[in-house]
């Protein structure tokens, strides 16, 4: 399976559940685009692990931390990095 998908818009996946780190770069958004944490911290919350004996065991911070690509709340137009660091 690739990690890179998108053709304008390109969305770049990296690490894995059992490693040090998991995270994405999205390369090709343009700047000054304001971003809603909120729904990103809801979209996530959804993916979390629930409290039943057949969902996962992993466990990873509520939010990624943003490396590159947002300042004060918007997009700079640079590739927008952002990790996520798993407990395992």
């Amino acid at each position: 399976m690739g990690s890179v998908f998108g053709k304008n818009l390109t969305l770049s996946i990296f690490g894995e559940s059992h490693g040090k780190s998991i995270g994405v770069v999205i390369d090709g958004y343009p700047s000054g685009v304001k971003i809603d944490f909120e729904q990103i911290s809801y979209e996530m919350a959804r993916r979390a692990p629930k409290n039943s004996s057949y969902s996962t065991k992993r466990s990873e911070s509520d939010l990624p931390e943003i490396q590159s690509g947002i300042l004060e709340g918007r997009t700079t137009g640079a590739p927008i990095c952002a990790i996520t660091f798993p407990d395992v």
